[in-house]
């Protein structure tokens, strides 16, 4: 056993003053998972220059988890920051954002403790994590009564313009309390919960399309470096959504597009495929405490911090 981990451990509630300390926690823990899992993942939690460079494109995702927050928790051990767990709360729903704890201290009980106090039973009518495929941590959200509903995979390949025929408009959105209150009702009955104050910040970070037949509104889409979410009422319109996105993304100059896509979704995976994107191996699982939305017509949000 590493030694720092026979030292107390103490729960703290966690500040801005941590934010860089906990995106180096996370990098190190992805590091040791995919190298767990037999994966090569080149520079990740070792190149000092790449790491400052994910920091600064990740900084402002980071703010908002945090600013958020409805539990946010650090776990320190002789003063040093070793593990972290954040959830958000919307629209009664629950999600565990976060939850990671540094490479040598994750068998001494840290992750029950943060899980305990960022991802309680109460206070919500419904919760569910994205989780990495670490079957420890699997085995320790559903102790907590979260379970598989299905796997999420990403999608990538290099933008083309793709040509594409659909009776939908794609309107630029705009960033006021309207739209706003339009893409909650689109949440509400795709996702099942609205989630107002993240679309704010996609808003404000991102290239977002109203999708519109005959006047009224029928989907919505983010696209931008890191794409997502894209939540349609009927399923049969990915096909020209994806296209449009994709063509969007090569006409901004990005080099790659991806999405991030609930299995579920075999409208948007047959499409895809269809497309020759590579499926990345490194596959996340959605788990809920009860059944949860529509996701069959849904793309997560990139990277899936949350929904």
């Amino acid at each position: 056993m590493d030694n720092q981990s026979q030292h107390a451990v103490e729960y703290q509630p966690g500040t801005v003053a941590g934010d860089y300390d906990l995106f180096l926690i996370l990098e190190q823990a992805l590091a040791d998972l995919v190298g767990r899992l037999g994966f090569a993942e080149e520079g990740v939690g070792e190149d000092e220059a790449g790491l400052a460079q994910m920091w600064r494109s990740k900084r402002p995702l980071y703010a908002h988890l945090r600013q958020t927050a409805e539990q946010f928790w650090v776990a320190q051990q002789q003063g040093q920051t070793v593990g972290f767990a954040r959830s958000i709360l919307r629209d009664g729903v629950r999600e565990l954002t976060e939850l990671f704890v540094r490479p040598g201290t994750q068998s001494g009980g840290l992750g029950r403790g943060l899980m305990e106090r960022a991802f309680p039973q109460d206070g919500a009518r419904n919760r569910f994590i994205i989780a990495t495929s670490d079957f420890r941590a699997q085995a320790l959200y559903l102790k907590a009564g979260v379970f598989p509903r299905f796997p999420i995979y990403f999608f990538e390949r290099a933008p083309e313009q793709v040509p594409f025929e659909t009776d939908l408009q794609m309107v630029p959105l705009r960033a006021d309390a309207e739209t706003v209150a339009m893409l909650g009702e689109i949440d509400r009955e795709v996702i099942g919960f609205r989630r107002d104050v993240d679309h704010q910040w996609f808003l404000a970070n991102r290239r977002g399309f109203l999708y519109v037949r005959n006047g009224r509104p029928a989907g919505y889409g983010y696209v931008a470096e890191n794409s997502g979410p894209f939540a349609l009422l009927e399923a049969s319109d990915f096909p020209a959504v994806l296209a449009h996105a994709e063509s969007t993304a090569q006409a901004a100059g990005h080099t790659q597009f991806g999405v991030e896509v609930p299995m579920v979704n075999e409208t948007a995976v047959t499409y895809l495929l269809a497309r020759h994107y590579k499926m990345d191996v490194f596959m996340a699982m959605f788990m809920s405490e009860r059944p949860l939305g529509n996701f069959d017509r849904y793309l997560v949000t990139s990277p899936p911090f949350f929904v």
